[in-house]
């Protein structure tokens, strides 16, 4: 067994300890080895690790105001967390000191269907809360890849996006209001509890998106609207990558359809899927759509004949439309199950989240593709090709030269898109991933204004230090 003991170069002093103690109970204070091993990571396990001193689990905003309180006097860097999803590595405590859990404030504050609006705190699991809001007839429409275990306060954080932001947007379009812990513990509140305001400036946009870097969530009310009338699924199998991207233009373009989800897979990825879930994909696919259209019943059955006719216009080989709601679950766990099927692969993947104007498309998938092969390392695309938000997943070995092949490509793809009007990261963030790229897309001017920001509302520099800004 392992000492519980704090490591001899703790930014937590004794006294620091002390004062947690007295604010939270020694209970929520955890300091043994081995719980802060699992938290010295997040999704992105890869990138980095690095030990926290303590962990704090708070059930309330005054108890998450205390320990800022404390980390304020003391000079301790303080990571938020969630259930740590993220892919940038945003709640990595990189140099010590707490990190602050709020899994245990998961509580549905309120949902009202009358002002189509809710409150929850930052603990909640998103797929919970739409399910809850579901059973109003309401929707809550930011659906992350994650959205079964990951958190509204992380969704709210990364201003995360997903499968339904072409036609619904992403997280910021929905948060009314927050209530923030600042980083010297005090509370504020943004925002109001209505549809529209424009009283001042908005500081609920300025907090969406920020990482845990200016304060932290402790209450979050959101937008929500009428849950749609029906839901319908297609699956559309093609040759190539390129007739995929133009069937998506054929839909949007062509047919003057918006759909829910419209999403791109490449042959790579299909190849790590094959089989899961009873699937059955045809051998020659070699890229496919997966589309939800929504909306009144009436409605939805013209725009599933617009799209299969999108589909077959520009060269699919097959197209599917599920018939059962079991068979739309299934065909979309088989597009889930991508990201971890990757791993059959290589032994390890990087997970990118670039995002491009949608006429640009085709372009990047060309150079990622090119990136490939000049580097003999797997470039495999999927994603949200709808908004131009696509993932790709640089597959490689554990050597040393895989490494150095994949940060160089890192390097290319992302000066390309930044090129061609695109930006660096769609839904996951900066953190730590993408804080050395930063300034490739943000100009010199705007780039001190951000680091203004930060330096105002955390003077001393405590609240989720080394994300975002590295210089």
């Amino acid at each position: 067994m392992i000492k519980d003991t704090l490591l001899k170069e703790s930014k937590v002093s004794p006294d620091a300890l002390e004062a947690l103690y007295r604010a939270l109970g020694k209970e929520n204070v955890i300091t043994h080895i081995e719980d802060r091993v699992c938290y010295s990571y997040d999704a992105t396990a890869t990138l980095q690790k690095a030990i926290p001193d303590v962990i704090i689990k708070a059930s309330s905003t005054e108890e998450v105001s205390a320990v800022i309180k404390v980390a304020d006097k003391f000079i301790i860097p303080v990571y938020p967390c969630g259930a740590r999803s993220g892919l940038s590595g945003g709640s990595v405590p990189l140099h010590g000191g707490i990190v602050l859990d709020t899994t245990r404030m998961d509580r549905i504050l309120e949902i009202n269907p009358n002002d189509l609006m809710a409150t929850v705190e930052p603990g909640v699991v998103t797929k919970r809360f739409q399910d809850e809001v579901a059973r109003y007839k309401l929707f809550y429409p930011p659906d992350p890849g994650s959205a079964e275990f990951s958190t509204l306060g992380g969704n709210v954080a990364e201003c995360s996006g997903g499968m339904a932001g072409l036609k619904y947007g992403v997280t910021r379009d929905y948060v009314l209001s927050l209530e923030v812990v600042l980083p010297d513990g005090s509370v504020i509140n943004t925002g109001r509890r209505t549809l529209r305001s424009v009283a001042g400036y908005d500081l609920t946009r300025l907090f969406v998106g920020s990482e845990g870097t200016l304060g932290v969530f402790t209450k979050i009310t959101v937008k929500l609207i009428p849950l749609p009338e029906r839901v319908e699924t297609l699956l559309a199998y093609f040759n190539d990558p390129e007739a995929a991207a133009d069937a998506a233009d054929g839909i949007i373009l062509g047919q003057g359809i918006i759909p829910k989800t419209l999403e791109f897979v490449d042959g790579i990825c299909i190849n790590s899927i094959r089989g899961y879930g009873g699937a059955e994909i045809p051998e020659k696919a070699n890229a496919f759509l997966l589309i939800d259209v929504d909306g009144e019943a009436s409605l939805v059955e013209k725009d599933v004949a617009g799209v299969e006719k999108a589909c077959w216009e520009h060269g699919a080989f097959q197209v599917v439309v599920a018939k059962t709601a079991k068979e739309r679950e299934v065909l979309w766990a088989v597009r889930k199950s991508i990201s971890p099927a990757l791993f059959k692969v290589a032994g390890r993947k990087l997970n990118e989240d670039i995002c491009v104007p949608r006429s640009k498309i085709k372009e990047v998938l060309r150079e990622l593709y090119s990136l490939g092969e000049r580097y003999s390392i797997h470039s495999a695309c999927f994603g949200h090709i709808g908004d131009g938000n696509v993932h790709v997943n640089f597959l490689y070995g554990y050597g040393e030269e895989d490494e150095k092949k994949v940060a160089e490509m890192v390097e290319q793809m992302l000066r390309k898109v930044v090129s061609i009007g695109g930006t660096i990261t769609g839904e996951h963030g900066i953190g730590i991933a993408k804080a050395e790229f930063l300034p490739l897309e943000v100009p010199s001017q705007e780039f001190q204004l951000m680091k203004s920001l930060k330096k105002f509302f955390d003077p001393k520099g405590i609240m989720n230090p080394g994300k975002i800004f590295i210089s």
